[in-house]
């Protein structure tokens, strides 16, 4: 049994991490929020140069303060063939670094400020009609309660300052640092957070329960642990998925290692980038007036323990970046297998970036374009189909039907996923019409089932068109083609004003149709047409129609997008 001291050491240790943590996801998704477009833009200047690609891990880490979800990010980008294995690793080591600038600023002694901002935060977030300005106060709101979370777990280590048996224990670590690194690294993977694993250390390094040696070895194996995230994350994915997984524990454990070879060394360098002595505690009443904190506290160890974590990562990225190419083998070589053949669906949204809604977005927008060419694919294939009955055409067809069906439920299940996180008012306007634009493209796809089988029956039955109607179905069939192509060229190009002319082409496609319709007519009563094949030509007609309604519903939608 606990007795009431140890209940609050516990209590406040669980209490505290929980604010931590909440605060700092608070924080997190909020940035992620303002962020907004800017941070898919920013992914989308990848090139194959490494250095850019580091610097773009960096700046998308530091946005939205999460190391792990900017590697969780690159593993779905990967798995969808949008990055390449070497340029994944170059964004993951600036991801490295860009997750310390969080170290930084938790090490700062600012904790006084956050009952302030929890307050100034919550009243912002609530009280704001702008959406943008209530994301700031979620910002806000999220600083304050990490600080709050830190404060409370420093205050519930102060009583085991005075447990003899505790202090061995820490002073253990200091003494072999390989154990503080698997102490590191379990944490991180228990909490899944290594700024959780930061937090911890800061509180009991601060409270003057474990050295700046024990501390430094705790922060080597949060560098380890984090990997472990972006590991799970590529479960299930493809090979070059898996090794840029990899390829992250890879660099952070070799770092590790030769960090710890040279441990005294970097100890050292980390002294004389850093002003105080880590290890000197705060003995009078004035040292407390001076510096904050407590009899008891070490004032300047979590400025050592912000900078040991940068300057571990700035040196694994300069060591590193030279030999991506290298490292990129050396997974190859360790993670074998001969990749999969892609299965037929979706191939560039990934539910893993669910979290990062605007990322999501883009996946959705460029999976919706790819669903757009096949769709117009199809029509093209199925209008050479009617003209010269090539039965061999409808294994591709099918296929391609089977395809379109395929997208639309997967994109659908991603958008409706996607809609249920928090996302700003914008995205979810996007959300829907996407919804709409994918279900539209879907039924383009039925109808052109619809417009072989009927061409199936044709060839059939031997039933001829006379010239007159074989023009008739071609000049529909043609402008319908022309209307969808001009839609998805739009889409293409980011071009939402293509209301006006889209109206021209429904106009003229239901023209097409009544006077093909009228002429059909006049011809059954000559007798020039018989009314079996009649059918099947008016059932052609009707379902070109169709295609051009959808065609204009996509239009309009595209248009309305941003408005």
């Amino acid at each position: 049994m606990f007795d009431i001291g140890e209940h609050n050491v516990l209590f406040g240790l669980i209490g505290g991490l929980g604010l931590f943590l909440f605060g700092m996801r608070t924080m997190s998704d909020s940035l992620q929020k303002v962020a907004g477009d800017r941070m898919r833009k920013i992914l989308a200047t990848l090139t194959n140069n490494r250095i850019v690609g580091a610097f773009v891990g960096l700046t998308v880490t530091a946005i939205i303060q999460s190391s792990s979800a900017t590697t969780v990010m690159v593993v779905g980008f990967v798995n969808a063939g949008l990055l390449s294995l070497v340029q994944a690793v170059g964004v993951v080591l600036g991801a490295n670094i860009g997750t310390t600038i969080t170290a930084q600023l938790i090490s700062l002694n600012i904790a006084e400020y956050a009952l302030p901002a929890i307050g100034l935060g919550t009243a912002i977030a609530l009280f704001s009609k702008d959406r943008h300005k209530g994301y700031w106060g979620e910002i806000l709101l999220g600083f304050g309660l990490l600080f709050l979370g830190l404060s409370f777990m420093k205050q519930a280590f102060d009583p085991l300052k005075h447990s003899e048996e505790i202090l061995q224990i820490f002073t253990l670590i200091g003494d072999y640092p390989l154990i503080g690194v698997l102490i590191g690294g379990l944490l991180t993977i228990i909490v899944q957070s290594s700024t959780a694993t930061i937090g911890l250390t800061l509180a009991l390094a601060t409270s003057g329960l474990v050295s700046f040696e024990a501390s430094v070895a705790l922060i080597l194996g949060e560098n380890i642990g984090t990997t472990i995230t972006a590991n799970f994350a590529a479960i299930g994915t493809n090979l070059a998925a898996r090794r840029t997984a990899f390829c992250h524990f890879l660099f952070n454990a070799i770092g590790v290692t030769y960090m710890l070879i040279f441990f005294p060394f970097f100890i050292d360098l980390v002294e004389l980038l850093t002003p105080g002595d880590a290890d000197a505690i705060i003995t009078t009443q004035a040292q407390v007036d001076l510096l904050g904190g407590g009899i008891g506290d070490k004032p300047f160890i979590a400025r050592h323990i912000a900078n040991t974590h940068t300057l571990f990562n700035v040196i694994n990225t300069i060591v590193f970046l030279p030999i991506l190419g290298l490292l990129a083998r050396l997974s190859t070589v360790l993670i074998r297998g001969q990749e999969r053949t892609v299965k037929m669906g979706a191939q560039f949204i990934d539910s893993r970036v669910l979290n990062t809604p605007p990322i999501a977005l883009g996946q959705a927008r460029r999976e919706t374009l790819r669903m757009a060419r096949i769709t117009l694919e199809m029509l093209q294939s199925t209008n050479l189909f009617i003209e010269a009955g090539d039965l061999k055409r409808v294994k591709g067809l099918e296929n391609q039907e089977i395809l379109v069906d395929l997208l639309q439920k997967e994109i659908t299940d991603f958008l409706v996923a996607l809609s249920q996180k928090s996302v700003a008012a914008q995205t979810s306007r996007e959300i829907a019409t996407l919804i709409h634009i994918v279900n539209d493209f879907e039924r383009i796809g039925d109808n052109c089932e619809n417009l072989w089988k009927l061409g199936q029956r044709k060839i059939e039955s031997n039933i001829v068109f006379t010239e007159t109607g074989m023009n008739e179905l071609a000049d529909i069939s043609g402008k319908t083609e022309e209307f969808l192509t001009f839609v998805v060229e739009g889409i293409e190009g980011g071009d939402t004003f293509i209301g006006s002319t889209a109206i021209g082409y429904e106009d003229t496609i239901d023209h097409l149709e009544k006077a093909a319709r009228n002429s059909h007519i006049e011809r059954l009563n000559t007798g020039e047409c018989a009314v079996r094949p009649g059918m099947i030509f008016l059932d052609l007609l009707h379902n070109f129609a169709k295609i051009s309604d959808h065609t204009y519903n996509i239009a309009e939608a595209v248009e309305r997008k941003d408005e």
